[in-house]
């Protein structure tokens, strides 16, 4: 039987009420895009991460110090709900594991509820399929193409504020569909924020900063003592998507084929 992962978060840290938010890998990059750019907007800290034999066996590095695959970071923001006082986001640019994500998902619940969170919120993205596809060089920066899920009939209530559609039928796989579904069998306020975003060019995903863009504008909302400006990634959503699919030759997200650790594979 697989061990449950180890969440380690500084225990000095009161988050009481915190507004956590996930950023998990997804379609176009666009939850590392979201998470980075929340860390440097937010000024949030690296106050912990998540250990487990099944993760990968890499770390990431930036400015010459070494961050877990799985990492937490913290501050201060306030946020435009009945009870926030701080922000939490809980970033990953790897993969987690299927058969990981159950396991994972449990533990960060379990730590949710620990800390007495006021709410979590899923960053993901989706394919709409050929018709009616934005792409990361359209001119649409409306929040029309998002999309929402809640967990619990409170977390819909968050998402009608926020003026975001339901979505109404459809499968969400990976942690987001993990995480939303185990959410509702322990009646978590959880909700699931999905942009549409372009993954058309080759077999894999380029970044879509358009598409995360819409998502930080819809996060603006939540937290308005602090103004999320978006404009910063549109100008740059060329440039970062260059930037990322370079990355991405250089196998940012190694394959089955390096678990092993046979292969060193370095990037920046």
């Amino acid at each position: 039987m697989m061990s449950q992962p180890e969440v380690q978060v500084d225990s000095e840290i009161d988050l009481t009420g915190a507004l956590v938010v996930n950023c998990f890998p997804s379609l176009g990059f666009v939850s590392s895009i979201v998470a980075h750019y929340l860390v440097d907007k937010l000024e949030l800290k690296l106050v912990g991460g998540v250990r487990h034999p099944s993760l990968p066996a890499v770390c990431l590095v930036q400015d010459g110090m070494p961050l877990p695959p799985l990492r937490f970071y913290a501050g201060e923001p306030i946020c435009n709900m009945e009870e926030c006082n701080r922000v939490v986001l809980i970033a990953s640019e790897i993969q987690v594991a299927p058969e990981l994500c159950l396991p994972l998902a449990g533990s960060l619940i379990d730590w949710i509820k620990e800390c007495n969170a006021s709410a979590t919120i899923m960053i993901d993205a989706y394919s709409p399929g050929i018709e009616n596809k934005h792409t990361i060089f359209d001119e649409d920066d409306s929040d029309g193409s998002l999309l929402g899920i809640g967990a619990i009939l409170e977390s819909h209530k968050i998402l009608k504020e926020l003026q975001v559609p339901l979505l109404k039928q459809g499968i969400v796989g990976g942690m987001t569909g993990v995480m939303m579904g185990e959410s509702r069998r322990r009646e978590i306020n959880t909700i699931a924020m999905l942009a549409e975003a372009s993954g058309e060019f080759g077999n894999g995903s380029i970044p879509d900063s358009r598409a995360a863009a819409r998502i930080i504008n819809c996060l603006d909302k939540l937290l308005p003592a602090i103004y999320l400006d978006s404009e910063p990634l549109l100008k740059e959503a060329q440039r970062i998507e260059e930037q990322i699919k370079e990355m991405m030759a250089l196998q940012l997200n190694p394959g089955a084929e390096n678990a092993t650790g046979e292969n060193s594979n370095m990037y920046g």
